[in-house]
């Protein structure tokens, strides 16, 4: 038996998602459409920030979407992996970082 956490996305879904609410869905999607053409920064480069903080955000849909995108736009599978590696390094230096927090907490690194 498979199971599924997350649904794959369908034609359905889209249908649904845009029956529901029209002028929102045109909306995002004309709004995503502008943000990732080129402008100071190329396509590429923004399909590789959109993998790096789709794994961040920890999106299913996103990590597979923009992959796609991204080697669509000519990104290299280094450069992907690049990409994540950046995310990874930002997700546990947050997690660093914010060590500050318990260390006050608990009244260390008192100057």
């Amino acid at each position: 038996m498979s199971e599924r956490t997350y649904p794959p996305i369908s034609r359905g879904v889209a249908e649904a998602r845009k029956a529901l609410a029209p002028e929102t869905e045109d909306a995002f999607r004309a709004f995503s459409q502008k943000v990732f053409e080129d402008g100071a920064l190329d396509a590429t480069t923004k399909q590789l920030i959109a993998v790096a903080v789709a794994h961040v955000t920890q999106c299913p849909y996103c990590i597979k979407g923009h992959t796609k995108a991204a080697v669509r736009h000519g990104a290299t599978p280094q450069q992907i992996m690049e990409a994540v590696w950046v995310a990874a390094e930002m997700r546990a230096g947050a997690a660093w970082a914010h060590s500050a927090l318990a260390l006050d907490e608990l009244g260390a690194g008192k100057d």
